[in-house]
C-alpha cells in the first residue's frame, strides 16, 4: 500500500520532466530558472527517494535509462494534465491580456504597424507581445496566440494558414532616381543588403539563391552590406543605401506608404518559398477565452481585408 509520503515534490517531478524532455541538466535550469548544480541535486535526490537511476550521465549528454523513460512517459502526462485543470479554473485570466509569441520579424514588420488598428477597435484588451525566434510550446509556456513562419507539418495541430510570402528585389524611391535598375543584370552594379544568416534558417533570404533561381552567376554587389536582423536590413533600404530581398506581405505597409519600390516588375522576378507559410495557432488552454477568440478572428480579418484589396 502507498502511502503519501512516498510521492515526490512537486519541484522535483517538474526538474525531471525538463531534464527529460530537454536532456540536459543545464537547459532545464534556464527554463526553471534554476542553476545546473540545483537541477542536478534535485535529480539525485529524486533518484534516491525512487530508488533507481533515472539518467545515465555521460561526458556531454544525458540518456534516459528504461526506468526514466517509463517515469517520464507518466509525469509528462501528469504534469500536462496538472497545467490543464489549473488553466481551467483561474477565472482571473478570463478577461486577460492576449500573450501572443511571433518572430521578432513578423513582429517588427506585420504585426507592431497593426496593433494600432486592434487597440483602436477593441482598447480594452491589452497585448502582450513576446517576440523571438524560438518555435514556443504555447501550452508548457502559457502563451495564447502564436503566429509562426513554418511548414504544415512544423505547425501546431489545429492552426490556420494567414499567408505565404513571396521574396522580391526592393529599395528606396530616392535609391532608384540615382541608379537605374531596370533588369537583373543592374544589380552587379549596385549595393546590395544582405541577411546574415549563418545558421541557414532562411536560404530563400540570400541574393545568392535568388540570383540562382533567375539563371544567373551569383552576385555580391558593389559596396554591399551585411544585417544579422531582418528588420534592420529593410529599414537600410528604407534609408537609401542598397537593394534589399523584400519579403511580400512582411514590406506591403512601406511598399503602399512608397517608402519602398519595387523596380523590376515583371511576376517572374518574386520568388516563392515551398511549403512554408504563416500559420496562427491558439493554445487549448486559451481557446474559450473571449479576448484571445478576439483577437484571432481581428488578425484573420486583416489578413483578408489586405488580401483583397491587394487583389483589386
Amino acid at each position: 500500500m502507498h502511502k503519501r509520503r512516498d510521492l515526490p515534490t512537486l519541484d522535483l517531478l517538474k526538474s525531471f520532466e525538463a531534464s527529460a524532455r530537454l536532456l540536459s541538466f543545464t537547459l532545464a535550469g534556464k527554463e526553471l530558472f534554476l542553476s545546473q548544480s540545483a537541477i542536478s541535486r534535485q535529480i539525485s535526490q529524486l533518484e534516491t527517494q525512487l530508488g533507481v537511476p533515472l539518467f545515465h550521465r555521460r561526458v556531454r549528454s544525458l540518456v534516459l535509462t528504461e526506468a526514466g523513460q517509463i517515469y517520464y512517459r507518466e509525469i509528462g502526462a501528469i504534469l500536462e494534465k496538472l497545467r490543464e485543470a489549473t488553466a481551467a479554473i483561474a477565472h482571473p485570466q478570463a478577461d486577460g491580456a492576449v500573450t501572443v509569441t511571433t518572430t521578432m520579424t513578423f513582429a517588427s514588420l506585420w504585426l507592431v504597424p497593426r496593433l494600432s488598428d486592434f487597440q483602436r477597435k477593441h482598447p480594452g484588451i491589452p497585448v502582450h507581445l513576446a517576440a523571438d525566434n524560438t518555435m514556443r510550446d504555447l501550452k508548457k509556456d502559457r502563451l495564447d496566440v502564436s503566429v509562426r513562419y513554418c511548414t504544415r507539418e512544423r505547425a501546431d495541430e489545429g492552426a490556420v494558414k494567414l499567408f505565404g510570402e513571396r521574396v522580391v528585389p526592393v529599395c528606396s524611391p530616392q535609391f532608384l532616381s540615382r541608379h537605374p535598375l531596370s533588369k537583373p543584370a543592374d544589380l552587379e552594379q549596385l549595393a546590395l543588403l544582405h541577411y546574415d544568416d549563418p545558421q541557414g534558417h532562411g536560404p530563400w533570404l540570400a541574393w545568392s539563391v535568388w540570383f540562382e533561381v533567375m539563371g544567373m552567376p551569383s552576385h555580391a554587389g558593389k559596396g554591399s552590406l551585411s544585417f544579422s536582423h531582418y528588420d534592420q536590413l529593410i529599414q537600410a533600404a528604407i534609408d537609401g543605401q542598397g537593394v534589399a530581398l523584400g519579403r511580400v506581405p512582411l514590406v506591403d505597409v512601406w511598399l503602399r506608404e512608397g517608402k519602398l519600390v519595387t523596380p523590376l516588375k515583371d511576376k517572374r522576378y518574386a520568388i516563392g518559398t515551398k511549403n512554408r507559410a504563416y500559420w496562427l495557432a491558439i493554445s487549448p488552454l486559451a481557446a474559450k477565452r473571449s479576448n484571445v477568440q478576439t483577437f484571432a478572428a481581428w488578425l484573420q480579418e486583416r489578413v483578408a481585408s489586405e488580401a483583397l484589396d491587394a487583389s483589386g
